[in-house]
């Protein structure tokens, strides 16, 4: 477990840019970064957005196909790969950083509804750097008396902004490495963090872990990554408090919203509203679009069409469907890809998975369509939990319509996910052997 503050951190990253600029690396240069979840690669990034090098952050778990195709896709001018690579780096001698991150890393979207992408920003003007930690900082409120405890991978962009708004704040970083129930209850035991990044996932895993320390030096538990089911959340606000707990809808392209636990509790199903800064809309055909400033703009890595696809002016959507209430409430009813024509209906799983997740014995449910000679695509649902699927049959019965009833429920010890813990909702067919799911629109 490694405990880093704000000084020691700005020592490694000056080093990294030294190292980064002794192998010959400059501004506006990609460097590919193998993320293990260290201070070391942690500075190594930090080093190089403060110098205006962009990260490409990646899986050091990637199959070797995949990895060759994404270094091939960003053209890195250095690949930092393992401990030795990090370290050799952090022997540069230190240089003098910008205040603030002068670009995004780039992020490979999940995948989970078609090809991966890579979401680049480029480099920013020092006006606009300094205007992108400021917004982060604002709404997390960073202080240098923070304590930021990181439980998921740096490869991803909510945890990278979490510990980089800490450390830029003056704060203290927790990495206690690879997420492990057990390491996490200590590290709350002995470090008293006070902020926190996790995927419902990963709370689910750790209420079931056993006796919770005390949790009274939270002041954020901030959750995001894939829809937390009510019976979860919670469980989650009871354990660290409502004013504590806080959602937030984004994506590796850019963030929506924010909804702290006292709004979703007057609001069950919301993802809150907009965050600073941000504009919400939802056009003809249910999509969701969020305006942005200047400096929170995106391009598709090399994919100008994809690229033109996403954004209407100064708004962008990533082709989530929801609707805005009165008070400019989002609720997502979910994603283009995931729609499943059956008997003429159009279905949003999310919608269905809302209603079954209240279901007496469901801890989870992913609804999904499997292609069918009768009805085009039979909705089926897999479950996790204790309820039978008579008793699955007969709640949805009340609750649901017919078109929105999954025709097959199927119990399973646990879902398939990608690495950030997202119920990868194309694999589902093939993971229960159902035969062919709809093949997804490319994205």
């Amino acid at each position: 477990m490694e405990v880093v503050t704000a000084v020691e951190h700005e020592a490694l990253q000056r080093a990294a840019a030294g190292g980064l600029s002794k192998a010959g690396v400059v501004a506006g240069d990609r460097i590919a970064v193998f993320a293990q979840p260290t201070a070391g690669v942690l500075a190594v990034a930090l080093g190089a957005l403060r110098s205006g090098i962009i990260p490409v952050m990646l899986d050091p778990a990637l199959p070797q196909a995949e990895r060759a195709d994404l270094l091939a896709d960003c053209r890195p001018a250095l690949t930092v790969d393992g401990s030795d690579a990090v370290d050799a780096l952090l022997s540069g001698a230190p240089l003098t950083l910008g205040p603030a991150p002068l670009g995004r890393p780039m992020h490979y979207t999940s995948g989970t509804s078609g090809r991966r992408k890579g979401v680049w920003s480029g480099v920013l003007d020092p006006g606009d750097a300094a205007a992108l930690l400021a917004e982060e900082v604002e709404l997390w409120k960073f202080d240098a008396a923070d304590r930021h405890l990181v439980l998921s991978p740096l490869y991803h962009s909510a945890p990278l902004r979490f510990a980089a708004g800490t450390l830029l704040s003056g704060g203290t970083v927790v990495l206690p490495g690879k997420f492990d129930p057990a390491v996490a209850i200590a590290a709350i035991a002995e470090h008293h963090p006070t902020t926190t990044f996790c995927v419902p996932t990963q709370l689910r895993r750790l209420l079931g872990a056993g006796p919770l320390p005390s949790l009274d030096s939270f002041r954020l538990l901030a959750h995001a990554g894939e829809p937390c089911p009510a019976p979860l959340k919670e469980r989650v606000v009871e354990a660290f408090g409502e004013d504590v707990v806080a959602e937030f809808y984004g994506s590796t392209e850019g963030q929506f919203t924010v909804c702290p636990a006292t709004e979703w509790r007057s609001r069950p199903g919301t993802v809150g509203r907009a965050r600073p800064h941000r504009r919400l809309s939802v056009d003809a055909d249910g999509a969701v679009w969020c305006a942005v400033p200047r400096y929170a703009r995106f391009a598709y890595w090399d994919a100008p069409e994809k690229t033109a696809d996403a954004w209407r002016g100064d708004a962008f959507s990533v082709g989530d469907v929801g609707r805005l209430d009165a008070d400019g409430y989002l609720y997502l009813e979910g994603r283009r890809d995931d729609l499943v024509i059956t008997g003429g209906v159009n279905v949003y799983p999310r919608e269905v998975e809302r209603v079954l997740d209240r279901c007496p014995g469901v801890e989870e449910v992913a609804v999904f369509g499997v292609a069918d000679d009768h009805w085009g695509q039979r909705l089926c649902a897999a479950v996790v939990g204790t309820a039978s699927t008579a008793a699955l049959q007969e709640f949805a019965a009340a609750e649901l319509p017919p078109a929105r009833r999954p025709k097959e429920y199927h119990v399973v010890p646990e879902m398939p996910r990608t690495t950030t813990g997202k119920i990868r909702r194309l694999d589902l067919a093939a993971h229960l052997a159902l035969g062919d799911a709809p093949q997804a629109r490319q994205s």
